[in-house]
């Protein structure tokens, strides 16, 4: 039980960004800049929107298919791991979405880690 609360609720936090697919201005709160005005620039972050929005969902999935645990929890350790990296740590403090995706990735080690344990 404690598995599908942690993955349903990262998959939802997880899945936000697609706000900026209809409030671009959003991406001022969640990313801690101006909306870009080279559109393709607007275009690639409201891309990575969509892109979150699919882990979100893949997230919530797994909480109720078992057996897609690690593998979306996996998917979902590298691709926020990846953004930390390329964030570096002079620019950790400007996205709010850092934090989470710390907190996240911790949590979702739980996840593999309890879900490897599972006697069951």
């Amino acid at each position: 039980m404690l598995d599908r609360i942690i993955l349903v609720a990262l998959g939802v936090i997880t899945a936000t960004p697609v706000a900026a697919l209809f409030v671009p201005a959003s991406l001022t709160t969640a990313y801690g800049m101006a909306v870009p005005s080279d559109p393709m620039a607007l275009t690639l972050l409201q891309h990575r929107g969509m892109l979150q929005a699919a882990l979100g969902a893949a997230l919530a999935w797994a909480a109720f298919q078992p057996l897609a645990r690690i593998p979306v929890a996996a998917a979902a350790i590298v691709t926020k791991a990846t953004f930390l990296i390329l964030l570096g740590p002079e620019r950790f403090g400007a996205a709010l979405g850092a934090l989470f995706d710390v907190l996240a990735i911790v949590l979702l080690v739980v996840v593999i880690v309890r879900r490897k344990f599972d006697t069951r």
